[in-house]
């Protein structure tokens, strides 16, 4: 069992930044990668980023790219998203995951994963 926990959300203005963390704990973790994604109100769980766990090979979907980075702390069975230049749109809860193994299905996709955060919002306003 995983238990993962996300922090840092919050409240801001459009292009403002912020940063959310997640902490992974339970049983010896390890894991092939961990990602964000984000469900605005009324739309489907979106991916935000991925980073691989051992080599820190990040993905992004070109809403974000540039503009939103990805980082792990493996001591720490951290993840972060720093997110940078923020708009109205970005407003969303943003939950983390963790995909254990080497998965079959894109990284993109939010059924890779294994186990979720409870989720933090963030509020952008214009």
């Amino acid at each position: 069992q995983v238990h993962l926990v996300e922090s840092g959300g919050g409240s801001v203005q459009a292009g403002g930044s912020l940063r959310l963390s997640c902490a992974a704990s339970g049983r010896t973790f390890t894991a092939y990668a961990m990602g964000w994604f984000r469900r605005a109100p009324g739309k489907e769980r979106e991916f935000v980023a991925a980073v691989r766990w051992r080599d820190a090979i990040t993905y992004y979907p070109d809403s974000v790219k540039g503009r939103f980075t990805i980082s792990r702390d493996t001591a720490r069975n951290t993840v972060y998203l720093q997110m940078t230049g923020l708009k109205p749109d970005d407003t969303a809860v943003y939950y983390c995951g963790t995909v254990l193994r080497l998965p079959t299905t894109p990284l993109s996709l939010s059924r890779t994963y294994d186990y979720w955060g409870q989720g933090t919002q963030v509020t952008v306003s214009s």
